[in-house]
């Protein structure tokens, strides 16, 4: 089985470009989807231990926590002690359904994977990658969403000339999204038949 590691940063169209998988027939792993499933029961406990003020009935509520997290700047690598640990767990397990399947493939979507080290466990790395500008308009049309919010998680992700420079794949997202997901078609065919030796390697057993 070939593991896609599929990843860019804020407001690049990843998750447009996951559907795109999912349409090929591809199992995508969304691991945002993963931290939320997370904060609603099995990270609260520890989560609640290290900023108790994020905790409101019995979930992280998430905008508590990132006012934590900028009042402590090692708060991050707290968080992310507790939540990497669950969340690689839940990708073992995905991936473990998806090759007993018999998948010829199978996408962790992953935002940090360049930063987290997780390209060194997947066979091939997508990146999605559109003009700063059009990123930026993309972000702050979201709701509670400010320039300033923007620029402290831009600090945390690695620059995306340089995710682009370490891809296998670049999808440009800055058009229409048709362009886009022809782009993905015809990287998923360049794909099919590649033995992958990641799962192997890293997650199997």
């Amino acid at each position: 089985m070939l593991i896609i590691g599929l990843t860019g940063s804020i407001g690049m169209g990843k998750s447009t470009a996951a559907k795109v998988f999912r349409e090929h027939g591809i199992a995508v792993f969304d691991a945002d989807a993963e931290v939320h499933r997370l904060y609603e029961g099995p990270a609260v406990d520890a989560i609640g231990r290290l900023f108790p003020q994020a905790i409101v009935e019995g979930r992280v509520d998430r905008a508590r926590l990132a006012e934590a997290l900028a009042d402590d700047s090692a708060a991050f690598a707290k968080v992310e002690a507790v939540v990497h640990p669950m969340v690689r767990e839940a990708e073992r397990a995905f991936l473990v359904r998806e090759a007993e399947k018999g998948a010829a493939m199978a996408v962790l979507d992953i935002p940090l994977l360049f930063e987290t080290g997780g390209d060194r466990l997947v066979d091939v790395v997508v990146v999605v990658s559109a003009p700063e500008e059009i990123q930026r308009k993309r972000v702050l049309a979201r709701g509670q969403m400010t320039a300033e919010k923007l620029e402290r998680i831009l600090e945390r992700q690695m620059p995306d000339a340089e995710k682009r420079a370490r891809a296998d794949f670049v999808v440009d997202t800055g058009g229409p999204v048709e362009r886009s997901a022809a782009e993905i078609g015809k990287i998923i065919e360049a794909l099919k038949g590649r033995r992958g030796t990641a799962y192997a390697r890293h997650w199997a057993g």
